[in-house]
């Protein structure tokens, strides 16, 4: 009892004229990702009864599968058919040749045949079944965006960031079975599940569960001390960032695992800084500027120029002292003098500050220890860090 092959891909010549009758996908949007099978130009529409008996197959009746979908078939809420290649099939219970399972000779073919060990029958069914489809190609258009920041460890600042995110995201149906049984569709009166109807519990379970893997993917992709990232690296690697996405969503959720169900591809379309975030940010892209100045500018005197007037627009930014290598202290808000003791009157002259070492001395001479390899990547990018006072 079950299913045998009347042909591979699409309904075509010989079949288009013999299959006059037979079943098919009701009409749906591509984001909705189970519907029922109908009959070919009957009670077809969107808002047919056709959850009743419009889906039931039995012996003898024909059915296709396009591509991009899986066909399964239920009976009492259990999972007795599925199958997951493109063709046309004949339900027979009484056929030598017939099968539960097609799952071709795709990706999915292992999952599937894992989820069929686990969810079959059982039993010996009946010769009437329902029939449903599940989208197995990829649903874009799931958009998301934090109400408030969020915040992780970041190896280029050397501190917490934090901000709002906005963003997009693909999902991929990669356990047909899996998918229609937990979602719940099989207990609804509603012939469509629709990824975008967040009034179903299930589909907003998943939308929070992106939104709370949001933390612990930026920790994972900014808090790297072997290669520190920053959001330029975000916008050029946003494979990457999928991949740790993905892994937070399944360490922490179980999607693949519990639902059948993952994440195709990420999209970072906006981040808003919180102001302490932004400033570091500055920061700590215009000493990395300002190195890059020095070295081509050719000397301490011009590094020394740099770093000054680095210091200088910093603390105007942040309000707060400024130290980058020892060279530059006591500076407070740009344009403001800093304040003289007060046990020492104004017109005692000032003793003398100490000798300090340049700057790009020190500089160099930690850039040449790294080369050598007597310090790591990550002692030298924390000596850095500490230049920012961040």
């Amino acid at each position: 009892m079950g299913f045998i092959k009347a042909f591979s891909g699409s309904i075509g010549g010989v079949f288009a004229d013999q299959w006059l009758d037979y079943f098919e996908p009701m009409p749906h949007s591509k984001t909705e990702v189970i519907f029922p099978a109908v009959k070919k130009g009957t009670n077809a529409g969107r808002g047919s009864n056709t959850k009743g008996s419009d889906n039931i197959i039995s012996n003898g009746s024909k059915i296709i599968v396009p591509p991009n979908t899986a066909l399964v078939t239920v009976q009492d809420g259990r999972i007795t058919g599925c199958i997951a290649e493109e063709g046309g099939f004949e339900y027979r219970v009484d056929g030598s040749a017939s099968q539960s399972i097609f799952a071709g000779d795709g990706i999915v073919k292992s999952l599937i045949s894992q989820a069929w060990d686990r969810f079959k029958f059982g039993g010996i069914p009946s010769t009437q079944q329902s029939a449903f489809y599940v989208y197995i190609g990829e649903v874009d258009n799931n958009t998301f965006g934090t109400q408030d920041p969020i915040f992780w460890d970041d190896a280029f600042l050397g501190s917490q960031a934090g901000a709002m995110v906005r963003g997009s995201y693909t999902l991929h149906i990669q356990e047909p079975m899996t998918f229609i049984l937990r979602s719940g569709y099989l207990q609804s009166s509603n012939p469509l599940f629709d990824l975008q109807d967040f009034d179903d519990p299930f589909v907003k379970t998943l939308f929070d569960n992106v939104l709370a893997s949001l933390t612990p993917a930026f920790s994972k992709f900014f808090d790297d001390p072997s290669k520190p990232s920053t959001m330029k690296t975000l916008q050029s690697n946003q494979l990457e960032f999928t991949k740790v996405l993905k892994e937070a969503i399944e360490e922490n959720y179980g999607w693949l695992s519990n639902y059948g169900i993952e994440i195709g591809k990420v999209n970072i379309t906006a981040i808003a800084y919180n102001e302490e975030t932004a400033k570091n940010y500055y920061n700590a892209q215009a000493m990395d500027a300002s190195i890059l100045r020095a070295e081509k500018a050719g000397g301490a005197d011009a590094f020394a120029k740099i770093a000054t007037s680095l210091g200088v627009q910093s603390a105007g930014n942040n309000a707060e002292s400024f130290s980058y290598m020892g060279g530059i202290n006591n500076v407070t808000n740009a344009g403001q003098q800093p304040q003289q003791s007060q046990q020492q009157p104004q017109s005692q002259p000032q003793s003398e500050a100490q000798p300090q070492e340049d700057p790009y001395e020190k500089l160099r001479k930690l850039k040449g220890l790294l080369d050598e390899g007597i310090i790591t990547q990550e002692e030298f990018d924390e000596q850095k860090k500490k230049l920012l006072g961040v």
